[in-house]
């Protein structure tokens, strides 16, 4: 499908080539806006339009990043058995329309960040530039480009604690880093994961860093990651600063939750060929969903 064709296209159609593009199941990540707004049991309205508002901000500017990854991407993309379905790849949706789109997301992200709060702003600018830079250069660096990726879940959090006037945990802040280097460890290794005939699923021509990787150091970096979340989140239910701000240590209750969750993960990832989509993992897994909805609901009854 060439440009002229693209423009020709009926709108509802554009309408659900361009849903696709920016990823809206990707969402999910967002949520990691909410941390601070659970744990400081603020539920006053002003803190819930605060946080809200910096939600939709990163819905916008993630998928903006989505968006102009794709462009860069567009060559591998092509090459790619998977990736060649995407709406730019295929020619639904014409580079010039998705630079606008991208352009348009970003926009309206620093707007919604803007209404959030004054230092909401840099945070969303932050992410953005951190996402230009991965999409650029940082993809491209041996374990560098996993800590970019966790960079963008801490700003996450950041947001929705620091830019709204909540202040943050560094336990909490350290087991968010730690969770988000152990997702991406986790993508890695689907991406590197080789079958019985010793192919992988992913060539190093669509992603060359994971010429840089293997399955070996990436299962101890998995392992180290994972340890590191549930000992860090382990010692923040049972720290002084928790018990005194919620008057007992009763959210250790729910560290069991996590443990089983990162435990399924690690099962998807080897047993189910999961792993390479976290957010789709999360949204269509009844085990994972199950337990973060249990997670919640036991976290908010027990701060309570």
């Amino acid at each position: 499908m060439n440009r002229q064709q693209t423009l020709q296209a009926p709108p509802a159609s554009f309408a659900r080539e361009v849903l696709a593009l920016i990823r809206p199941h990707q969402t999910v990540k967002n949520g990691f806006v909410f941390v601070g707004l659970i744990f400081a049991q603020r539920w006053q309205a002003s803190a819930l339009y605060a946080v809200g508002l910096t939600f939709l901000a990163f819905c916008a500017a993630a998928s903006s990043a989505y968006v102009f990854n794709d462009i860069l991407d567009l060559p591998s993309d092509r090459q790619h058995p998977v990736k060649c379905r995407r709406p730019i790849a295929r020619g639904a949706v014409s580079v010039a329309a998705a630079w606008r789109i991208s352009a348009l997301l970003a926009a309206a992200g620093g707007t919604l960040a803007l209404c959030a709060g004054a230092r909401v702003l840099p945070i969303i600018a932050a992410y953005l530039l951190l996402n230009l830079t991965y999409s650029i250069s940082l993809k491209h660096v041996v374990i560098l480009d996993v800590f970019a990726i966790a960079a963008g879940f801490m700003l996450r959090i950041l947001g929705g604690t620091v830019g709204v006037g909540i202040p943050p945990s560094k336990w909490l802040l350290l087991t968010g880093f730690m969770l988000a280097l152990f997702l991406g460890f986790a993508k890695r290794r689907a991406e590197l994961r080789v079958g019985e005939d010793g192919s992988s699923t992913v060539s190093t021509a669509s992603r060359p860093v994971l010429g840089d990787y293997s399955p070996e150091v990436l299962d101890l970096f998995l392992g180290i990651t994972a340890a590191c979340t549930i000992l860090s989140y382990g010692l923040y239910t049972v720290s002084p600063e928790t018990i005194a701000a919620h008057h007992g240590s009763q959210l250790f209750y729910s560290a069991p939750l996590v443990v089983y969750g990162i435990f399924r993960y690690v099962f998807l990832l080897h047993r189910r060929a999961r792993g390479n989509d976290a957010a789709r993992d999360l949204l269509t897994d009844p085990h994972l969903v199950l337990v973060v909805v249990a997670w919640l609901a036991l976290t908010i009854a027990l701060l309570a």
